[in-house]
Parts: structure tokens; sequence; C-alpha cells
């Protein structure tokens, strides 16, 4: 990215990512899902944050991607959004966001645009949806498309599997990302499939992948935040934990909790004292009042 000391580095663009892939420049994509953690990325040097709707698992209590509304991703993405100034947001699209029709996919990619500040939407799936993918890229609404394990649906894959082990499968899944390419899609991710078939299938695109769980191959990969730091309940095999985030809240509440049950929290620099006439007023009124 090019920068000058006035302007510090240039905002990411999905034409940064495309220069990216064509210089062999790894892609940085982290999840975030409100304004601190968007900050804390961007400061850290990430190129693109994805505003998943992982957060229905990460930060909303549920056991999947399908509760989670497109009020929570407009809500979210803004939030993102005012976190960061240089990386590239990407807000996915939540289930049933897209399936239904065209006209829905563009009204509801235009509400993530227009109110949620997102530049980018992310959508599941293959062959079937880059009609949909057609329909926004011509709105002007540039879209990420999403193959291999594709969260959403769970259901009818069975549950959380590695995808593409076959030879007609992984050719299926090259077939896809092809079609979404020639649908206007700006970049791929790739999640759960075999790590040579994403990245025969990476050399194969002209537009950048980004792996999860489809190991180093992909011209850049994506991790979600609180995998990555430790907050998580348990750390899935694409995942390594960088930091142990999780042990650090919990001393440090843990510190709080002890302080305020011995007494010593909050001490005489936590709070302001009254002016000694208001003491002498308050202690003279028989009721409290003046």
């Amino acid at each position: 990215m090019s920068a000058t000391p006035e302007t510090g580095p240039s905002p990411v663009t999905v034409a940064t990512l495309r220069s990216m892939k064509a210089s062999g420049s790894r892609i940085v994509m982290v999840t975030a899902y409100d304004a601190p953690s968007a900050r804390l990325a961007e400061e850290a040097g990430v190129d693109v944050i994805l505003v998943g709707d992982s957060l229905g698992m990460t930060v909303l209590g549920f056991d999947s991607t399908l509760p989670v509304t497109m009020d929570d991703m407009v809500r979210h993405t803004a939030a993102v959004v005012r976190g960061a100034s240089r990386a590239l947001v990407v807000a996915d699209m939540p289930f049933l966001s897209f399936q239904v029709s065209p006209e829905d996919a563009l009204r509801n990619a235009g509400r993530l645009l227009a109110e949620g500040g997102a530049a980018v939407v992310k959508v599941e799936g293959g062959r079937p949806v880059a009609p949909t993918v057609a329909r926004l890229v011509t709105a002007g609404i540039p879209v990420v498309g999403h193959v291999g394990l594709t969260p959403q649906s769970v259901n009818a894959l069975g549950g959380y599997r590695l995808q593409a082990k076959g030879a007609d499968t992984a050719i299926a899944l090259r077939d896809d990302c092809l079609a979404l390419q020639d649908a206007g899609a700006c970049a791929i991710v790739l999640e759960l499939v075999p790590g040579e078939v994403a990245a025969l299938v990476s050399r194969s695109l002209d537009v950048p992948t980004i792996g999860i769980g489809a190991g180093p191959g992909c011209d850049g990969q994506v991790q979600v935040f609180h995998d990555i730091l430790g907050l998580g309940v348990r750390t899935p095999r694409h995942a390594t934990r960088f930091a142990e985030v999780g042990e650090a809240v919990r001393a440090g509440i843990a510190a709080y909790a002890d302080a305020v049950r011995e007494g010593a929290f909050p001490g005489e620099a936590n709070y302001h004292h009254a002016d000694p006439a208001v003491v002498d007023a308050l202690s003279g009124s028989r009721d409290g009042g003046e």
C-alpha cells in the first residue's frame, strides 16, 4: 500500500486486492463485530475486516449463523465502519437475505452499503448464486463469493465437514469459482477444502482467494477474531490462538472483583469529593433534602 508521511497508508479497495494477488502479496483478513475490535484490527495492520454472520455464534450466543438478521448485520457493520478508516470492510449477507430473488438481494445489499457503510458484501454459494452476484455487481455493489463449507447450508451439508474431497466435487468447486468470477466477484473465500485443491483453484483464477481451513495456497487468509485471540470456548483446527486474551480478561475482572470486595476500589483517584458546605448542608438536613 502506498503512503506518505502526512496521510499514512492508503485505504484498501477491491483494486488493491487484485493488485496484491498480482504481486504475490498475502492478503490478511480478520472478522470484527464492533468498533473497538475493528480499531484494534486496523491498528494491527490487517487489510480487510469481515463483519461475518459468525457473529451469531461469537457474539450473540447462537449455535449457528442461521438466526442472524439483516438488522443485526447492518448494526454491527455500522459499528465496525466507525472503528476502521483504512481497512476494506466486507459485510456478510445473512441467511435468506439474498436467496429469495436477485431483487431482494439487491435491496438487502444496498442496506449494508447505505446504512451499514460497508464497501463490499459477501454471499455464500457457487453457480446457483452467480446470477445474483452479477445483478449486484451491475448495480455497483462489489461482491466477495464464498464456496466450500458454506455455514448457512450446514443442515444440507450434514455438519461442518471438509468439502471438495473427491475429484468430482473438487472440479465442481473450481467451476463454482469460475462462475463467480465471471459474474464479477472481486474475491472468493474458500472454506474447509483440501489445501492442494485450494491452491490449484487459486492459480486458475484472476481474482484473489481468501482461505479459512484451506491451506497456505490461497492468496490470503481469514480468521475469526475470537478464535485467534483465545476468546472462544474452543479453537477449531483451522485456527491458532496467537494470544490468550480470554485469560487476561478473566484475570482482570477477577482482580476488580477482589478489589471491590476488599474495599480497595474505588480509591481516592476514582471519585470526586463534594464541597464541605454541601456536606454540612446535607448532614444537617433531617430528610436528606434542602
